[in-house]
């Protein structure tokens, strides 16, 4: 398994301000006031722009790994070259899908429950925590892998948000 590099959003791009301010809309919604869980879910949703962020793990022979079963067999068998990285794009990803396109993940060739994706990611995310045990990191990863559902459910509002059409008007004016 490896990792594509990211592929970056200007740090002064409007659509960070965006959906840091709608990130912050949805998780004040549900009574969640963590600026790091914030911050980092608004980032998750930037860097996540570009499809090819979203689907950065790839097989032995490049090929791209877009679903989570493939994704998780894939680090079992095979030795990633950076384990903590792929762990932590497999928690970005799931914590992605299940918040804003969950109607996919029964919908797919190769279906799978919504509960499969939220375990994936609350445990990668725990994984991570531990590899980063004394770093100011840590924190922040426990917090993604217990508050797992509640960020799913800020994702699940903003998602809404989204597709009302005024919203979509002003997506279309910042990009």
């Amino acid at each position: 398994m490896s990792l594509e590099s990211r592929r970056q959003v200007p740090a002064d791009h409007p659509i960070r301000k965006m959906f840091r301010t709608l990130t912050e809309m949805s998780f004040e919604h549900i009574d969640i006031h963590d600026r790091d869980l914030i911050r980092y879910v608004a980032d998750l949703l930037v860097e996540f722009i570009h499809v090819d962020n979203l689907f950065r793990l790839r097989d032995q022979e490049g090929r791209r790994l877009n679903q989570l079963v493939d994704m998780v067999l894939d680090l079992r068998d095979q030795a990633p070259t950076d384990e903590r990285e792929a762990r932590k794009h497999i928690g970005d990803y799931t914590l992605f899908m299940t918040g804003l396109y969950p109607e996919s993940l029964t919908r797919r060739r190769r279906a799978v429950s919504p509960e499969y994706y939220i375990t994936q990611g609350k445990e990668a995310y725990l994984i991570v925590a531990e590899m980063d045990r004394s770093k100011p990191t840590e924190t922040l990863f426990r917090k993604l892998s217990d508050q797992f559902e509640y960020c799913v459910t800020a994702l699940n509002r903003e998602k809404v948000v989204l597709q009302d059409p005024f919203y979509q008007y002003l997506l279309k004016q910042l990009v």
